[in-house]
This record gives structure tokens, C-alpha cells and sequence, in this order.
């Protein structure tokens, strides 16, 4: 299973902001600054995130994002299937564009589909909180990828 850099930086972004004080609000470009990643991508990043109610957006000149709910109630299999297009993992999961010949007596489209539902099965078990157990180490990590830019 391999996750779309989409679901990666959404899972990023979300770190970011548990190991920050709850009040505080960060901005893009900190963030993409810490993962030295591009601001562009995580501008739309966080805009679907905060659609999807997962972090609050504040405008204006003192604006930013910080989570909208306690990492305690952020399942890390919920965003994934939020923020994934598809779990299209071999073209045969793919109804319209699958040409395999062999799809109707395949026996491995049957394997990798229980290998995934097992794969979100694990994520569905942690919660953000779980992630970010380690909230000192992981504060002084990002802080240094700042300062690397």
C-alpha cells in the first residue's frame, strides 16, 4: 500500500499541529519550512483539511491554523480515507479502467484487498495523540528544520 503525497502532508500538517500548543496558531509557511516542503501544496493541504473540520482556519493579520479538535478524537484511518482519492492499488480495484484478463478468476485481487482493509484496520487503532506521544523530541525536530531554511 503507498499513501498519495496528499495524505502525507494532510498527516504532516496534522503532527505539526499537535505538538503545538493547542492556542497557538502556526502558518504555512512554518510548516513547509520544518518539512522543508512546498507552501503551494500545502496551501491546498489545509484548506481541505479545515473542510474537513479537522483544523480551524483564523484570518487576518494575525490569523493562522491550529487543530480544531483534541488529537484525541483525530483517528489516523479516518484522515487516510478523508484524504486518499482512491485505494485503486492494482488497476483490477479500478471497475472502469481494469483490462486484466484475468480479473474474473483472479485470486490475488482478493489477497491485496484483505491486505489493505488490514493496512486501514491498524491506521483505524491510533489516534493523533498516539503519534505525538513524543511531543518534546518531535517540537525539537520541526524547530530545526525551520531553522535549516
Amino acid at each position: 500500500m503507498r499513501l498519495t503525497q496528499y495524505t502525507d502532508y494532510s498527516l504532516r500538517v496534522l503532527l505539526y499541529l499537535a505538538v503545538r500548543d493547542r492556542q497557538s496558531l502556526s502558518n504555512i509557511k512554518e510548516i513547509a519550512d520544518a518539512y522543508q516542503i512546498s507552501k503551494n501544496h500545502l496551501m491546498k493541504v489545509t484548506h481541505e483539511l479545515g473542510k474537513l473540520g479537522l483544523i480551524e482556519t483564523i484570518r487576518g493579520r494575525k490569523g493562522g491554523i491550529r487543530l480544531a479538535k483534541n488529537p484525541k478524537e483525530i483517528n489516523i484511518g479516518a484522515v487516510v480515507r478523508q484524504t486518499e482519492e482512491d485505494f485503486h492499488i492494482v488497476e483490477c480495484f479500478n471497475s472502469e479502467l481494469n483490462k486484466c484478463t484475468i480479473s474474473p478468476s483472479c485470486k490475488l485481487k482478493h489477497v491485496l484487498y484483505e491486505a489493505m482493509q488490514a493496512f486501514i484496520k491498524v491506521l483505524d487503532g491510533y489516534t493523533l495523540q498516539d503519534l505525538v506521544m513524543n511531543k518534546d523530541e518531535l517540537n525539537f525536530l520541526l524547530l530545526s528544520g525551520q531553522q535549516k531554511t
